[in-house]
């Protein structure tokens, strides 16, 4: 039986939820292999995280089964921060209980040591381009860009997957196949963490091989010239990891720079109460005036990276370590309105839900036969008029500055019973 637990849902990061997104791709959760994947344990390491959210938004698994963390160390991804509680990667030998960072590290070892978990990626951002000999600063021996790093060559007992030396190479033999400049060589770096590496006896691979579960870093380099580069090469590697499990999976792009660009920029949408719908794509710098609650708002991103931080007066929304926009609340209760809402579109009548969008190519009408709710088109005015349902609304009738958007184009429609806020539709003139 085909499980998917990933197909079209929302990554709910409301400011009460857990730590991190947790996404399950199986398919026999029993009998077959499970690979557990991680990014984001630094923050200012996109390549890890942006990985990891293509690889939960595009890719379909056949055989096998996927496990994904793509924002392990969510403040800090949004601060663009290795660690802005320290290094995360040096508490899983201890954390001080008062750690900030203390449940995130908690509930990651639960998950590394569920006895599903067959095989362990911790994704990074390294520095430089490693090689065995020092060439310079950035070619040498103490660079981490560019490997498959392990801890030590073989687990302690036995294990499927316990020859991690032999693995690890073969991985970097068919990387090394498919490289985009030569210089992009990957190889594989032991720490010898056991004897040689007391910092690392603190890392999330070390505290899994010590449980007896097999784990790599994949480390790109910083030093590659742009984040599909290393996003390229994260997929790839993972690609790699998952053919040698015998994990089957259908991507729904082409492996190349070109494609990754432009899946990078997709940044997809965001509700807020399940009655406010925001494109993110495109989105102005600041939005004012967005009808929330004064407590407890739940933002669902589609994105896997989509997070929210709250500062005193203003909501910043993120993708990644990228802010999207700003939104500035205005503070309404919450009200109930009937739905869908009957809107004619070009001379068609439509009905549309609470929290969705719509087109235009020429006009609208909001259909409003209920004296009770109020219809308030954001950047539209008309003398005389409070409720602004039931007349025709043109892209020329409303005030450009009010558009969601940078191209102008979007617009709000919302929805009121006296103050209290019922809920927006969005209208996209072609």
């Amino acid at each position: 039986m085909y499980f998917s637990f990933l197909v079209s849902f929302f990554f709910i990061t409301s400011l009460y939820a857990l730590p991190f997104n947790f996404i399950k791709k199986e398919t026999d959760i029993l009998n077959a292999p499970t690979l557990l994947v991680i990014g984001g344990i630094h923050g200012n390491e996109p390549g890890s995280y942006f990985a990891a959210a293509l690889l939960s938004r595009y890719y379909q698994i056949k055989e096998g089964n996927l496990w994904i963390v793509p924002d392990l160390n969510r403040p800090s991804i949004q601060q663009n921060d290795r660690g802005i509680n320290g290094d995360m990667n040096r508490k899983f030998a201890y954390i001080d209980p008062n750690d900030a960072d203390i449940q995130t590290v908690q509930e990651i070892q639960k998950i590394i040591t569920q006895k599903q978990v067959g095989l362990i990626l911790n994704l990074h951002d390294g520095h430089g381009f490693y090689r065995k000999e020092h060439l310079n600063t950035i070619f040498n021996p103490n660079a981490w860009g560019q490997t498959c790093v392990i801890d030590q060559g073989t687990l302690d007992t036995e294990h499927p997957y316990g020859n991690l030396n032999d693995i690890a190479s073969k991985v970097s033999r068919e990387l090394n196949n498919g490289l985009i400049e030569d210089h992009h060589f990957f190889d594989v770096r032991n720490t010898n963490t056991r004897f040689d590496d007391e910092a690392m006896k603190h890392s999330l691979t070390y505290f899994a091989v010590s449980n007896n579960k097999p784990a790599f870093a994949i480390e790109t380099s910083k030093n590659l010239p742009t984040l599909h580069h290393k996003v390229f090469y994260q997929l790839y590697a993972i690609e790699c990891y998952m053919k040698l499990m015998g994990i089957k999976y259908e991507r729904a792009f082409e492996l190349n720079l070109n494609v990754i660009q432009k899946l990078l920029t997709n940044h997809e949408f965001l509700t807020i109460n399940n009655d406010i719908y925001l494109n993110l794509n495109d989105l102005k710098n600041r939005l004012s005036f967005i009808p929330l609650q004064s407590e407890r708002n739940e933002f669902k991103f589609f994105h896997p990276l989509g997070s929210v931080q709250k500062n005193q007066q203003t909501y910043d929304l993120y993708i990644g370590n990228q802010k999207i926009s700003t939104l500035v609340p205005s503070y309404h209760p919450k009200e109930f309105c009937a739905e869908p809402i009957q809107i004619i579109v070009d001379g068609k009548t439509r009905s549309i839900p609470l929290a969705t969008d719509f087109f235009a190519d020429a006009d609208f009408k909001v259909i409003n036969n209920d004296r009770n709710t109020r219809v308030n088109i954001i950047g539209f005015t008309k003398k005389g008029v409070s409720d602004e349902g039931n007349l025709n609304v043109k892209l020329n009738d409303l005030d450009s500055k009010y558009s969601i958007d940078t191209a102008h184009k979007s617009y709000r429609i919302e929805f009121y019973q006296e103050n209290r806020f019922c809920g927006m539709i969005l209208v996209h003139f072609k």
